[in-house]
């Protein structure tokens, strides 16, 4: 049984009172002709329940206290073709649900189960088809009003509730994610003992796949950027066609997905293994900022703690290096500094790369807790133009890191992937 899973529908339990609780996974998604793209399921979903199959819809029922779930029924024939399904028997026995039902018995059990509860939750508006089938449930409830069944009488979007919990993670998702953050980080190693002038980009992005895959995280947690030279300055590069030159700095924004958690690291290396003088002082600079926003990562710090941090290093950068002119206060206040630093420093991360959650409540920031994650991502991208050193043209550095909050400051669990200087030089010339 999935005991984290089962944890986790009993605490959502306990806030929906005498309500109903529906959540459909994702539906497959066809890539072209007859073939599909990999299927994932809703994260939500995931976290709720484990189960990895298309089709499935879960409902909690917070008046009997029951967790059931509606899934694809046993079928050797299409077994044969598309693999093992559990059905409702083997899905009740190994994920730990109350009841299963085949998916075909929702058109009658469903309706039954909203009868008088007090309110029913879903995702509101984010799948269009789903709403339809949930407004028809309703409808066949309220078809039985004048027998003395009563609909729900108010509706609430479950997103609402599971962003907060999925917000502060339990030990068996920390686990995950330091897993993820551990394979993605010996991506990004095999990257850079790869890398040479003289190759193309997507042969650092396969170095990076042969890693993931044959650690068992068989997807990307997102598109993998491998961006050099000056494609580095564009923040979501994803072609990754070009040659690496001499001289090139590397950037290198990749992580991969373990059982639905995410990894997510950036380092940026030169394609020689050394970096020349002005690579390194920008360097310096991104490093300085992300190692300011980290220190301040903290249990009750507030929101805004870590990217104003970064801010006030990448500022002061921007300013020692020439490319802006006056005061660290004004080009912050100005927002002069964004037109090399254009993006926040960070953002939660678990089983979605951007993960969600609110950064306030009630109108004021919230403060750090254990058990959240966080990345930590300043950059610097300095396209060419008449107002730039010119030895700064096309030098695009961005340095991200995963961290956890805990107890007594955080921890940043991606941290085998190496990113002082002398660190990097060391690892590209084999030392």
């Amino acid at each position: 049984m999935y005991q984290p899973h089962a944890a986790r529908r009993s605490r959502l339990l306990k806030q929906i009172g005498d309500g109903i609780a529906l959540l459909p996974t994702a539906q497959e998604a066809v890539r072209n002709a007859d073939c599909h793209y990999p299927f994932r399921p809703d994260s939500y979903f995931l976290h709720l329940s484990g189960f990895a199959e298309p089709e499935a819809v879960l409902l909690l029922d917070g008046r009997s206290g029951k967790s059931i779930l509606f899934c694809r029924e046993r079928n050797p024939e299409r077994e044969i073709w598309d693999g093992f399904r559990h059905g409702p028997d083997g899905a009740r026995a190994t994920f730990g649900f109350d009841e299963a039902y085949p998916l075909s018995e929702m058109a009658e059990r469903i309706p039954a189960l909203l009868a008088d509860c007090g309110q029913l939750w879903w995702p509101l508006g984010h799948d269009e088809a789903f709403d339809r089938r949930v407004n028809g449930w309703l409808d066949a409830v309220r078809s039985q009003v004048r027998s003395g069944v009563r609909p729900p009488a108010h509706y609430g979007d479950l997103r609402a509730l599971l962003d907060e919990m999925r917000m502060v993670k339990d030990e068996a998702e920390i686990a995950l994610l330091r897993r993820a953050g551990e394979i993605s980080a010996a991506g990004h190693v095999a990257a850079m003992r790869a890398a040479r002038p003289g190759m193309h980009e997507y042969q650092l992005e396969a170095e990076l796949l042969r890693v993931f895959v044959g650690s068992g995280a068989r997807h990307q947690a997102y598109e993998s950027i491998v961006a050099a030279g000056g494609n580095a300055c564009t923040l979501h590069y994803v072609a990754n066609d070009a040659l690496i030159r001499d001289g090139d700095l590397v950037l290198i924004d990749a992580g991969c997905e373990l059982q639905g958690y995410a990894g997510d690291i950036t380092r940026t290396f030169p394609a020689n293994g050394r970096f020349s003088g002005p690579q390194r002082d920008a360097y310096e600079i991104v490093l300085a900022a992300e190692l300011a926003g980290i220190a301040a990562v903290k249990p009750g710090a507030a929101w805004p703690a870590p990217a104003e941090a970064a801010l006030r290093v990448m500022a002061q950068g921007m300013l020692d290096l020439g490319l802006l002119a006056g005061t660290v206060d004004g080009v912050i206040e100005s927002g002069a500094y964004r037109k090399f630093y254009m993006h926040g420093v960070g953002h939660m991360i678990g089983l979605d790369v951007h993960d969600v959650g609110r950064s306030k409540l009630q109108g004021q920031w919230r403060s750090y807790q254990p058990g959240m994650c966080t990345t930590i991502e300043p950059g610097l991208y300095i396209r060419p133009a008449d107002d730039v050193p010119a030895v700064f043209h096309n030098i695009g550095v961005r340095i991200e890191d995963d961290v956890l909050v805990t107890a007594d400051g955080c921890e940043v669990y991606t941290a085998a992937a190496p990113k002082q200087i002398d660190e990097i030089e060391a690892l590209m010339r084999g030392a």
